[in-house]
């Protein structure tokens, strides 16, 4: 018997090529829609049956005879532009142009079998892997065998039946189908004035624009080129679009840009099972995918990449004219072409302007979304002095456009009533332009913002008005000095500006006190009588600017003579002295506080004046503090704290409004 059909294959091209060189049924059903497109087909038909263990797709062009399937389709590397010219007889550009497409259907099928009719005349025959591969191995060559004609086979165009499905391959769902092939091709849905179209449906529906999620997850978007690329039904939730008409990537080659880019509200929005990650921007050319994503080969780190996606199309990309730069399986592109490094230097320009746009409109968008879930917030705004409600609610939005999981949404309520606090803090130092500044957020920004030390301590609001007066308040009206000294051992060490209003930021250091106890031990109450060590309620260091403090605080009923106060003292400043010697600091500022509940016992009689123990004392550094003029000195000096509260109690109507949402 004659071999009717041929198919000619060196086994090294079979090799490098790779009949599995295709990952996933999407990449392979977009060669098969290519050539339908090449063939001047009007409809492409996809059946995709996973249970039934088939997948045929079929288009209504020009067909093959006998001579064009073997000379072009069997023919593996056939120079489709070289030998029939870069556009077919209807003037569309053809999309093939290696020749190698053909073997993408072995990546996900074992059996293909190919009906084939042109200008009557109809052919039909059936490739399988196994002899493919056993052929080319022993000959080089492989004679498909022909097979009958199939009666619900269309006698127009090019029918291709593929089974024994590759599982790994196929497994996605058709509507995971219908998504990925929407997002591959621009042509999809085409219409001329001349009556020409293309059409392509999976089990007898029509793929469009609305099977793209990323078109429907679009909150701002931008269009390249003097006038939209979109139309906007496809688009529900978009806020705002912006036309950007510069477009040349190569200004002296005139290479022309096409296409648009845009956001989503949240970047989850562009992650799902079904249409894969959308979180990139594809690059087409001749109204079919060349590079899967060009965002990741940018550079471009800007929070404003979480939440972007896009089409770009670049037909300079694939010129017959020039070097065919897309690789084997056209997924990517040789990057280091100056026509990609010119595309990848224009989309990040774009790509920053549109960042800047997006962080401050957005800013404002989330600003008004804050306040419509939360009143209490633009209560809170329309509160403040007209100046800066500006900051406020760009603070607002700055929160409400945090990206967060949505287990996590509630955090977003604690970080407004931290923020809330945070811009009191702010506005009391002028300094809310700071907020108005920011052009992007995110927890890095964020967080260290509102715990900032300085404006903590500096304000008058907010936690410190709390505590301070919490703190006072506590010690009014007791009377009782037992109390007293439970009260004061809570709050002193922790609290030190209420013995000294200016050591706001005094701080512990617990390696020090070890250290002190340890190598001086009898200095610090191993050599006290038991007397001395039940009158002392507690010891502890701290430090401020410099300066080493050691404050002792003694029972309330206790009382002490200036010569035990001297002995005590002059321990605690000889073992700090030695101690900061060894670590290198000489001539240390060391101050001795003792906080006493009873004066100092005198001479009776002795005629002394009535400065004489703290002029005594301060000669060496040490002073004395007294619980009752304590508190008085406290509430004297922090009236401005005790006063702010009113306007605290306005800030916390907002904060409570807020942790009741929560």
């Amino acid at each position: 018997m004659t071999n009717k059909f041929r198919m000619k294959l060196d086994f090294r091209v079979l090799e490098h090529l790779g009949i599995r060189l295709y990952s996933n049924v999407a990449a392979v059903i977009s060669e098969l829609v290519a050539n339908g497109w090449d063939a001047e087909a009007k409809n492409v038909h996809i059946v995709f049956d996973q249970a039934g263990d088939s997948l045929v797709i079929s288009d209504d062009g020009v067909g093959m005879g006998l001579s064009e399937i073997n000379d072009r389709f069997l023919t593996v590397g056939y120079d489709k532009r070289g030998t029939e010219g870069g556009t077919s007889a209807c003037g569309r550009k053809f999309m093939g142009r290696k020749g190698i497409g053909k073997l993408s259907v072995f990546s996900v099928a074992d059996v293909v079998r190919v009906y084939s009719t042109k200008d009557g005349d109809s052919n039909a025959f059936e490739l399988r892997v196994a002899d493919l591969e056993k052929a080319i191995k022993a000959t080089g060559e492989y004679y498909p065998p022909e097979i009958p004609w199939l009666g619900d086979i269309a006698k127009k165009g090019t029918t291709l039946v593929m089974t024994g499905l590759q599982v790994k391959r196929t497994k996605i769902t058709v509507n995971a189908l219908r998504k990925r092939l929407a997002r591959r091709f621009s042509v999809i849905g085409f219409k001329s004035s001349d009556g020409d179209q293309f059409e392509v449906s999976i089990n007898g529906d029509p793929v469009g624009p609305s099977d793209r999620d990323d078109l429907r997850s679009l909150e701002y978007l931008w269009e390249i080129g003097p006038t939209p690329a979109l139309d906007g039904t496809s688009m529900p939730n978009l806020v705002e679009r912006y036309l950007l008409k510069d477009d040349l990537a190569g200004g002296e080659h005139a290479w022309v840009v096409r296409g648009w880019f845009g956001t989503a509200k949240k970047p989850a929005q562009l992650e799902g099972e079904e249409s894969g990650s959308l979180k990139n921007i594809v690059v087409l050319a001749r109204g079919r995918l060349i590079q899967e994503s060009i965002l990741d080969k940018l550079g471009f780190n800007r929070i404003f990449g979480s939440y972007v996606t896009g089409q770009i199309q670049a037909d300079f990309l694939d010129e017959d004219a020039q070097e065919d730069i897309a690789t084997s399986d056209r997924q990517r592109l040789v990057e280091d072409d100056p026509r990609v490094i010119a595309l990848r230097n224009f989309m990040r320009k774009a790509l920053l302007d549109a960042s800047d746009t997006w962080s401050e409109v957005r800013k404002q968008q989330k600003a008004v979304e804050a306040q419509e879930a939360h009143p209490v917030l633009k209560d809170w705004i329309e509160g403040l002095p007209k100046e800066q409600r500006g900051p406020a609610r760009s603070f607002i939005g700055l929160i409400e456009g945090l990206t967060l999981d949505d287990s996590h949404e509630q955090d977003r309520v604690d970080l407004f009533r931290s923020g809330v606090l945070a811009f009191e803090r702010l506005r009391l130092k002028e300094a809310a332009h700071r907020l108005e500044n920011l052009k992007e957020l995110n927890a890095d920004h964020l967080l260290p913002l509102l715990v900032n030390q300085e404006y903590y301590e500096a304000s008058l609001y907010g936690d410190i008005v709390k505590s301070r007066v919490e703190a006072i308040r506590q010690f009014q009206n007791l009377t009782d000095s037992h109390a007293k000294e439970r009260v004061l051992q809570m709050h002193l060490f922790k609290n030190l500006w209420l013995l000294d209003a200016g050591w706001e930021r005094a701080s512990g250091s617990a390696t020090m006190e070890n250290r002190l106890k340890t190598n001086f031990p009898k200095d610090f109450g191993d050599d006290l009588t038991e007397d001395e060590s039940k009158g002392r309620v507690d010891i502890q260091y701290r430090s401020n600017a410099g300066v080493h403090i050691i404050v002792e605080l003694k029972k309330y009923e206790r009382v002490m003579t200036l010569e035990e106060l001297q002995q005590q003292g002059t321990k605690y400043r000889s073992a700090m002295t030695k101690l900061l010697a060894q670590q290198g600091e000489s001539n240390p500022k060391i101050e001795i506080v003792f906080v006493l509940g009873r004066p100092v016992k005198l001479p009776v009689d002795a005629g002394l004046p009535s400065d004489f123990v703290e002029k005594n004392l301060d000669t060496w550094g040490a002073r004395i503090v007294f619980y009752d003029r304590l508190i008085e000195s406290a509430i004297a000096a922090y009236s401005d704290y005790i006063s702010a509260h009113q306007e605290l109690d306005r800030v916390d109507k907002v904060v409570q409004g807020l942790a009741a949402a929560s």
